[in-house]
């Protein structure tokens, strides 16, 4: 009977690989709550338009948190914390970022456009821009909208807009998980927002 040795192809490609150790959490710098409650945040704030999913919701708090946006809104039939769904998937994230509730989204914009805040819907329209095209203010304040999860941002609101943003997408599905769009288009504009990281 022939014996067989299992060779990993990386260890051909990376003779080192042993070298990469991961960090533990006491090694990566984080701050806490207090201290991300002091620190400049990015001009950005996120509003959900009638999201329903909790994990959602959750999660968007936990990206918000990791790229320091200003505050998230809640809108509509979007559940507020304290929430334990919503807990699930935000591991705390409740707790370090600013957040407001409002019944219309409509109202959440008046106020944001009376701040000077430019209004971005994520939505798949006729005149939405590719999200590689998007010219960003380098200065700007920006609210990004994602909405209802089937239906998606409501028509009033995408009319109230300054611009429609669409994620390109080159399989079958017709659009993103929300919690995945609120982490690309955060990504986006966190690289290219002048700001003092």
């Amino acid at each position: 009977m022939r014996s067989y040795v299992l060779q990993s192809p990386y260890l051909c490609l990376n003779p080192d690989y042993n070298q990469m150790r991961k960090l533990k959490n006491s090694e990566l710098g984080r701050k806490s709550v207090k201290e991300y409650k002091k620190a400049d945040k990015f001009p950005i704030i996120v509003v959900l338009d009638n999201v329903r999913s909790l994990n959602n919701i959750g999660s968007v708090f936990r990206t918000s948190d990791a790229f320091l946006v200003n505050a998230v809104y809640l809108c509509g039939i979007t559940a507020k914390p304290p929430n334990k769904g919503i807990q699930k998937t935000a591991l705390g994230a409740t707790e370090s970022v600013s957040w407001k509730y409002y019944e219309s989204t409509v109202e959440a914009i008046h106020e944001l456009k009376a701040d000077g805040y430019d209004i971005i819907s994520v939505e798949q329209a006729e005149e939405a821009v590719s999200l590689e095209n998007f010219t960003v203010k380098k200065t700007g304040k920006y609210a990004v909208i994602f909405g209802h999860e089937v239906r998606g941002v409501s028509q009033e609101v995408v009319d109230l807009s300054d611009y429609c943003v669409e994620i390109p997408q080159f399989g079958t599905k017709h659009s993103f998980n929300i919690s995945v769009s609120a982490g690309i288009v955060l990504w986006e504009l966190f690289n290219r927002l002048d700001f003092n990281k």
